[in-house]
Formats: C-alpha cells, sequence, structure tokens
C-alpha cells in the first residue's frame, strides 16, 4: 500500500479490528458465526445462515455479545452418515451402549443406531466379523462392514461370565441391549437364560440399571397375541426356544433382575426393511415390524430419562395386527 512494513502491519489489524466489530453489532438474526478446526493451531471462521446447523447443536456463549451472536458447537457441514460412520467422526460424549448380540440381525441395528445417535458402542459377539451394517437402517451401504472408532467389539459368549464382564468394562454404560439369537444346535437349549443371568449380574457389579431385552410376540401372557399359525408353531417346533424365552423373561418378572430398570420388548414377525418409524405398542394380535424400528425402541427404553414401558412387557409391531409376514429369508437370518 505504499507504506513502512510497520504501518503495513498496523492498517491491516485495524481493518480486521472494524470488520470484525461490525460483524458483532450486526443486527441480522441470521448470521452465525461458526467455527470449523481445520488442524491443530489452525481455526478459520465463516458466517453462514443459520439454518445450516441443527438447532439442536447450538448453545449460546457465555459472552455478553451472546444474545446478538449465539456461537456454534463445531459440526462437520455436508457429511453423509456413512462418511461419519467410517471415520468416527463426532467422538461420542454420551456415554456407552452395550449390546450384547451384536452381530445379529437385530443386534447390528442396535450398534449402528447407537453410534448414529454419539454413543460410544461395545458389542459381545459369537463372530464380531459377521457384524456388517444392516440392511435395514443402513441403505446402501448395507452390507459392508461396520467399522467406527467409537466400536469396540469383543468375541465370546455371553454364557461365559468372563466374555460378559469384558464387555462391561466401560464406567459410563449408559444401558444394555440383549438381542441374542441362533440356532438351538448351535447354541445350545438355555442359552437365552443362562446368558442374561450373566447379563444381570454383571450390570449389578457395574452399578447399571438399564436394560431392554428383545423376546418374542407369544411368550408369557402375550401368547394370544401371536397369529394361529406361530401358535401352533411355539407349542410344537418351537417348543424348546420358546421355554427358554419364558424362562430368560422370569429372571425379571420374578428373579434377579427385577430391581432392575428393564423392558422386555415382544415383538411381531420380524424383517429386514427400512424403518417405517411408527411403532405401535398393541394389547391386540401383532403385525410385522422391521429389526430397525426394534432397534430403536431398545435404544430409547434405555436412554429415555422418563421411559413408561420400565418394568413391562411391551409387544410391538409398524402394522397394528393388520398382517403377519415373518421375515424367513437369508438375509433375516444373516445368512
Amino acid at each position: 500500500f505504499g507504506m513502512a512494513p510497520s504501518a503495513n502491519f498496523f492498517f491491516i489489524v485495524g481493518v480486521a479490528f472494524l470488520a470484525l466489530s461490525a460483524l458483532l453489532w450486526t443486527g441480522d438474526s441470521s448470521a452465525r458465526l461458526n467455527l470449523y478446526t481445520m488442524a491443530p493451531g489452525t481455526v478459520i471462521s465463516t458466517v453462514l445462515p443459520s439454518t445450516m446447523v441443527p438447532p439442536s447443536l447450538r448453545r449460546d456463549s457465555a459472552h455478553p455479545l451472546s444474545a446478538r451472536l449465539p456461537v456454534e458447537v463445531p459440526v462437520p457441514m455436508a457429511r453423509s452418515t456413512s462418511m461419519a460412520l467410517a471415520s468416527g467422526e463426532g467422538a461420542a460424549t454420551k456415554g456407552t451402549i452395550v449390546v450384547i448380540g451384536a452381530a445379529g440381525q437385530s443386534g447390528s441395528e442396535a450398534v449402528y443406531q447407537a453410534l448414529n445417535r454419539g454413543y460410544k458402542v461395545v458389542g459381545l459377539a459369537r463372530t464380531p466379523s459377521k457384524l456388517v451394517v444392516p440392511a435395514g437402517s443402513g441403505g446402501a451401504d448395507g452390507g459392508k462392514a461396520l467399522k467406527n472408532g467409537n466400536l469396540e467389539m469383543i468375541q465370546g459368549s455371553v454364557t461365559v461370565m468372563a466374555d460378559v464382564k469384558r464387555a462391561m468394562m466401560a464406567d459410563d454404560i449408559v444401558g444394555v441391549v440383549v438381542a441374542l439369537g441362533g440356532k438351538t444346535k448351535d447354541v445350545g437349549t438355555t442359552m437365552l437364560t443362562d446368558g442374561t443371568k450373566n447379563v444381570i449380574e454383571a450390570m449389578k457389579a457395574k452399578g447399571v440399571k438399564r436394560i431392554a431385552v428383545v423376546t418374542s410376540i407369544g411368550t408369557g401372557d402375550s401368547e394370544k397375541q401371536a397369529p394361529f399359525f406361530f401358535r401352533v408353531l411355539m407349542g410344537t417346533v418351537m417348543r424348546g426356544i420358546f421355554e427358554d424365552k419364558n424362562n430368560q423373561e422370569a429372571l425379571f418378572l420374578q428373579g434377579p433382575g427385577a430391581d432392575l430398570e428393564y423392558t422386555i420388548v415382544r415383538p411381531g414377525g420380524l424383517n429386514v426393511e427400512p424403518p417405517t418409524g411408527v411403532i405401535n405398542v398393541i394389547d391386540g394380535e401383532a403385525g410385522s415390524i422391521p429389526r430397525a424400528d426394534v432397534a430403536k425402541f431398545c435404544l430409547d427404553a434405555i436412554t429415555e430419562p422418563d421411559w413408561q414401558y420400565i418394568g413391562k412387557t411391551p409387544c410391538i409391531s409398524s402394522l397394528a395386527g393388520t398382517s403377519w409376514t415373518k421375515d424367513r429369508s437369508a438375509a433375516a437370518r444373516g445368512a
């Protein structure tokens, strides 16, 4: 500018100060100052419309000017869910959710959705390598390996107490989702009962209270809510598994888990369709429900402070008794 170097410096500083002052004192409430950390020691700022940042991510500064200029929490803009999941972006600060049976169809939905909600997740599975992005919530990414910096997978069996304790080592556990499954010939006739008993004991040792346990329509006093043909199966070829499910529920209804903040979730006919966002708690005959909706219900059960189904056994479906489409495809079984 034709000035001495020192004059140039003070001139630039002065212009910057005036520009910043004008920004701070603007009466335009649509302007919001966003800060993005690019690298250690490097910060840039930009003014963007407030609508580009979700209201739930905003917080006001304690600065006297905060009434005029809310300061935004730094958030990544224009990033896809799959990109955030792949990178572990947005480090969880809400605590840890433990998923027992994490590699199964319902368990993987709970893992995937919990990560998207901003939680750390510890999953216990017999074969952790089987964990993939679920078809229901994952969309085009369904079937891809599920990797995330906030996810820890532990190989083990729920029937082995040492394995369950390894999954319960975090000191900030919010709650536990139990979504166990498997063929009886592979897991045994009492896996659900024996394994859930271990989970209850481990939770009490850590002082964890919230748990959601996925069983099935037809268990306990919900037998008549299952379609007739399913009740026939319950009394014949599925007799053994339902005995195990009923004993699993009894651990909470009149057993060692009775003093926990439990929700026993009894879904209707399960499928791997995308989430409907419709979850009906029903008294009549159950309809079908995507595993994605079941997972959402379970996560709400362990994270919502005023959850209305604590100590209850809600039967849920997306279709309120209008149809039943039990998905027996290879995809539904995780095959």
